[in-house]
């Protein structure tokens, strides 16, 4: 039997996605001919608690229309409907939800009934110096130093020091897999400093730092003292110094927050005793012992997934949000205090909600104009984190978060693990629950630290690259570029993706691609704050998709996976498409593309983009 009902929460539902608090929504919902309908119920829940139940009223011979108004709370609220049914003289019960791959609705049983969601948040706004941005993560140690001998400053103790800039990072490990020795290049904060002028040339205007805080290894997520700079980056001058020179040139700094552990060798935890304070390895009366969990005093503690080097931390226990958070001079404060923009919050699934929502608050008090972002790896929306739904985007929590869903969709789209329309629907999936400003504040990133970068990804081709690149600056959300990604860096997983940027060795084509693209996406402001209509352009290889704003401006774009020539008819009321060429946009050439029997009729070339001001062309 096929679906009694046709519904597409993308199409029949007003407004669409996310909704404000106390906004009320309404649907429309298709009865298909030759069915002998007895009622049409909208269920709506909170969580798992039913708090609606709308009888949807026939407006018309196909049409059934309701609406709900009493979205009064934050969080995530759930919708199916109920159709009663006369079939040949029997009396059923149907469910219908959410297909798994689009909007539409299918039959389900109710034990396995994929329920549509809504996302009801505060009414919030993310700074637009962040959202309309371009963001450029550095992983300090490996990114440049700027000592004049170019030696690394405050070697530490039974540390690798490489010999050359350019070596390749390895991990020196014992037996059972722990690391016996870091390994540093040493790039240091007057290393970034210098590179400023590159960076704004380029087009960055934010730089996120990885952990610069005092800690024993190179990636410094084991943090030793959140309240000094590591001696091998620098100190609190030097610190002030990139600050003030980032800001003169339009940039801000946005640092690495990893509240939900420590490192063993710590001042808090002090395990190797390196410290002078009284850590809580050590005794128990240490004013630190409450931030710790001991099964079994000292040696059996809580730890981050296992790693004993990473003991967790009791981020609830009033000491420690006092230390982090709420202190005059607390680590929030402290640095925020300083010029600090933001902070992005390390593993955000393992910090409880209130912790994340004081973080806001006191971030919030120190600088309205602040941001807060966080890990997440999967669809922030509506994460599940220890049997605990996750309600980051509802206006008091995250601002943003990592994409790393964009990167997982393109990538899968440019290895040909998708189609186009599969690509189309997980974008819009993402866009319908996520709040409209979380949605544009988004970090679409390619690479990072933990994943392997782009051009390995991509199995070193440069093409494809270009079309990921092409992609991540015209789409709604903010460009993250992972260092070294735009000189041509390549890697695949730790410690592989962390090589050092290939000075003096760089890639100058892919440079230059990078800066016309951010050029490009800065030129038309349609594409740092407009909305995003998807197309459907009838071919697998081809992923399109319109970028719009209420000043009637229009941008398209079109991206081709294939090695072969594709031809494309898209329906579009302007009567013009003027070719931006990213490339080599400087020329200002342009082409005027005919319009014939309502259609924009186009050739794209194998693996390559088209990017088109939509305009309608009056001639004179």
């Amino acid at each position: 039997m096929s679906n009694i009902i046709s519904y597409n929460s993308w199409e029949n539902k007003a407004p669409f996605g996310a909704i404000k608090i106390n906004q009320g929504v309404r649907i429309s919902v298709q009865v298909n001919e030759g069915y002998d309908l007895l009622n049409l119920k909208w269920v709506i829940l909170k969580e798992d608690k039913i708090v609606g139940e709308v009888d949807l009223i026939r407006e018309s011979k196909k049409y059934y229309r309701g609406e709900f108004n009493k979205f009064n709370e934050t969080g995530l609220y759930f919708y199916y409907f109920e159709v009663d049914i006369n079939i040949d003289g029997n009396y059923r019960k149907l469910f219908y939800g959410k297909s798994l791959n689009d909007g539409s609705t299918c039959e389900y049983s109710y034990e396995n009934l994929n329920k549509y969601q809504i996302t009801v948040h505060e009414d919030f706004q993310i700074p637009s110096w962040y959202k309309e941005g371009v963001m450029y993560n550095i992983f300090v140690d490996r990114f440049n130093n700027g000592n004049r001998n170019k030696k690394p400053s405050n070697p530490k103790k039974n540390s690798f020091i490489y010999a050359n800039w350019s070596d390749e990072p390895m991990y020196i490990k014992d037996k059972n897999g722990d690391v016996i020795r870091w390994d540093f290049h040493g790039g240091n904060l007057k290393g970034i400093i210098d590179k400023l002028p590159y960076l704004s040339k380029i087009g960055v205007s934010i730089i996120y730092l990885s952990p610069i805080f005092e800690s024993s290894s190179n990636h410094k997520y084991n943090t030793g003292d959140y309240k000094k700079i590591d001696p091998m980056f620098g100190d609190e001058e030097i610190l002030k110094e990139l600050i003030e020179k980032a800001n003169k040139k339009g940039i801000n700094i946005i640092l690495d927050g990893v509240f939900s552990h420590t490192g063993a060798d710590s001042k808090y935890f002090n395990k190797f005793g390196n410290y002078d304070e009284v850590g809580a390895y050590q005794s128990k009366d240490s004013k630190y012992s409450s931030w710790y969990t001991f099964n079994d005093f000292p040696d059996d503690y809580k730890c981050w997934w296992g790693v004993k080097d990473l003991p967790n931390v009791n981020e609830l226990n009033k000491s420690y949000m006092d230390y982090i958070i709420y202190d005059e001079d607390s680590v929030i404060n402290k640095w925020t205090g300083m010029g600090i923009k933001g902070w992005r919050l390390d593993v955000a699934d393992e910090l409880p909600t209130e912790f994340i929502k004081e973080i806001r608050k006191e971030l919030k008090k120190n600088d309205a104009e602040s941001v807060l972002v966080g890990e997440v790896w999967e669809d922030a929306s509506n994460k599940i984190t220890y049997n605990e739904r996750r309600n980051y985007l509802v206006g008091n929590q995250l601002d943003s978060v990592m994409g790393y869903p964009f990167r997982d969709n393109i990538v899968s789209f440019l290895k040909g693990n998708i189609t186009s329309k599969e690509l189309n629907n997980k974008f819009m999936t993402i866009k319908e629950n996520y709040p409209k400003e979380s949605f544009k504040a988004n970090l679409n990133l390619i690479s990072s630290h933990d994943v392997a970068r782009i051009k390995t990804e991509l199995n070193y081709d440069e093409a494809m690259v270009k079309l990921a690149v092409a992609t991540q600056m015209t789409f709604e959300g903010v460009p993250y570029i992972y260092y070294g990604d735009e000189a041509g860096l390549c890697g695949g997983t730790d410690p592989d993706n962390r090589k050092t940027y290939p000075w003096k060795n760089e890639d100058e084509d892919m440079i230059e691609f990078y800066k016309e693209a951010i050029n490009t996406r800065k030129k038309y402001s349609v594409l740092t704050s407009g909305d995003t209509e998807f197309i459907d352009t009838n071919d697998d290889d081809v992923f399109g998709y319109i970028r719009f704003n209420d000043k009637c401006e229009k941008i398209l774009i079109l991206i081709n996976r294939s090695l072969e020539n594709k031809n494309i008819s898209i329906n579009i009321k302007e009567n013009t498409l003027e070719i931006v060429d990213i490339k080599y946009s400087s020329k200002k050439y342009l082409e005027f593309i005919s319009k014939e029997d309502e259609e924009f009729n186009l050739q794209i070339s194998p693996k390559s983009f088209n990017i088109f001001n939509v305009i309608n062309h009056i001639e004179v």
